[in-house]
């Protein structure tokens, strides 16, 4: 399967997911957006304000993402492959009285985008959706300003490796090799935890740490913190997302700055 054919596939697959509701796909609500910086940046990466700063939400369609931002004041651009999930993001601006720029192309194709034109790139989960990430990031790095911020999070190697549901025994089984270029297996699972884990029909590849964090690196950007979102519940009934996710963390959130610029908060006060 050819770089075009995986964005055939997986465009057919988010426009599929818009037009069913998915989870993924449902706006902020007004107590979310009353408080947007605290529903999407608890960790306070982003300082106390991200008010008049370019953000750039990276295959973030959907909704969601951009109105949280566009409502803590920032100039959003929404970037995703889906035009179905660009729509749900132009009716959510429309509703709300935001302004954001909309552009329909693949992650690692930014070329409409001027060099040094985002104070802050959001990228929530997605790398998994290309064969190579190498792209992906120089893309960031050419768009991103000197000094500014890249939020990116990626399903953890492991995560992809391991089967979705527990053996018989209660063990997690690892059946994806580490080092693949072949797409993951499709997920043999109708569990509530393999729904949350994996898009159905969507062709995804793992990528190893050394690709994931020395990428990032390679291509400008200086690793400043990481988190593993926490979805693990001790209490969790055995086969659901919360129970697989104590045995084995899903995702990874990385916070990196591009190198070149002062390593300061965003935030500048009003005069």
């Amino acid at each position: 399967m050819n770089h075009d054919d995986i964005l055939r596939t997986n465009r057919k697959v988010y426009d599929a997911m818009a037009a069913g509701q998915d989870p993924l796909c449902r706006p902020s609500r007004d107590d979310e957006l009353a408080d947007p910086l605290t529903t999407v940046d608890g960790s306070g990466w982003l300082g106390e304000s991200v008010a008049g700063l370019n953000l750039l939400c990276l295959a973030a369609g959907g909704g969601r993402q951009s109105a949280l931002y566009a409502a803590a004041g920032a100039n959003v651009t929404v970037v995703d492959l889906s035009g179905a999930m660009l729509e749900l993001d132009r009716r959510v601006a429309a509703h709300r009285g935001f302004s954001m720029r909309l552009l329909e192309t693949s992650m690692d194709d930014l070329s409409m985008l001027q060099e040094g034109e985002f104070d802050v790139v959001i990228h929530p989960v997605s790398t998994c959706y290309l064969p190579s990430v190498q792209g992906v990031f120089a893309e960031v790095a050419r768009v991103t300003r000197r000094g500014g911020i890249y939020i990116s999070q990626h399903k953890q190697p492991t995560s992809l490796q391991a089967s979705i549901d527990p053996t018989a025994g209660g063990a997690f089984e690892i059946r994806h090799p580490y080092y693949s270029d072949r797409p993951v297996p499709e997920i043999r699972s109708d569990s509530a935890s393999g729904r949350r884990l994996r898009e159905s029909g969507a062709v995804e590849f793992l990528h190893r740490w050394e690709e994931l964090i020395g990428g990032i690196c390679r291509a400008g950007f200086m690793i400043e913190d990481l988190s593993e979102p926490l979805h693990a519940r001790r209490d969790a009934p055995r086969g659901t997302f919360a129970h697989r996710a104590t045995y084995i963390a899903p995702y990874v959130r990385i916070k990196a700055r591009r190198r070149g610029g002062q390593a300061q908060s965003l935030w500048v006060p009003e005069s």
